[in-house]
């Protein structure tokens, strides 16, 4: 089974897209919300380099945002690293 670990907001469609984007492949996931709690919003950006919402790492590899999650899924980078 996969780490994966996604930085969310409660409102935030990209949030949103990428978790259902996880739940239809069936992937579980560590979601840490942000909206409201200053220190790990400060913790994600400090991993991530980044204050954007989400923040995806699969297996501690930082894949980025929902656009480069379904990037890796249109492209079939996505399985490989799930597996």
């Amino acid at each position: 089974m996969s780490n994966v670990v996604i930085y969310t907001t409660r409102w935030c469609p990209f949030c949103i897209r990428a978790k259902a984007l996880l739940d239809r492949k069936g992937v579980q996931y560590d979601e840490i919300p942000v909206d409201g709690d200053p220190v790990a919003r400060q913790q994600m950006a400090e991993r991530a380099g980044a204050t954007s919402v989400p923040q995806i790492w699969i297996n501690e590899q930082h894949i980025g945002g929902c656009d480069q999650l379904i990037g890796l899924e249109r492209s079939g980078g996505l399985e490989p690293l799930l597996a």
